[in-house]
């Protein structure tokens, strides 16, 4: 498993598809940001990676991007970026705007259209991860 650092006490951990060539890049952003250093990055697609060991469903896992908070609380989708959000100081004032409901409910329609046609776009080139052919059912 591919982790940016080690865990500490104000941390979350940022699950994310690194094959995915849109996610990788946010990623990449946001791990260039004031405050990312509380942030672990965790590759889902590396060879390493065990969503069940970290008591993750290895089929959701690859469908929404997933967060776990300190206390081991799990965040999915838009709530995963309001806390990705939050530990990263240019991002941090957007996160009572982002959690007000009918902004969050528009957030929570534009990333579900997102995420069922995240699986079509295109892949980065990939040799070594488990996940480089599998195109993952939506139903799950």
């Amino acid at each position: 498993m591919q982790k940016t650092k080690n865990m500490s006490h104000s941390e979350i951990t940022v699950y994310y598809d690194g094959l995915c060539q849109l996610c990788s890049r946010e990623i990449e952003h946001y791990k260039k940001m004031d405050g990312a250093s509380n942030i672990s990055f965790v590759d889902i697609t590396s060879p390493g990676f065990d969503a069940t060991a970290e008591g993750l469903d290895p089929h959701k896992i690859h469908q929404s991007l997933h967060v776990r908070d300190t206390n081991g609380q799990i965040y999915i989708g838009v709530e995963a970026f309001i806390m990705i959000w939050s530990q990263l100081n240019m991002l941090k004032k957007i996160v009572p705007l982002a959690s007000f409901g009918p902004v969050k409910k528009t957030l929570e329609a534009g990333y579900f259209l997102f995420a069922k046609v995240r699986p079509l776009l295109p892949r980065k080139k990939c040799s070594d991860s488990p996940y480089c052919e599998v195109q993952f059912d939506q139903k799950r």
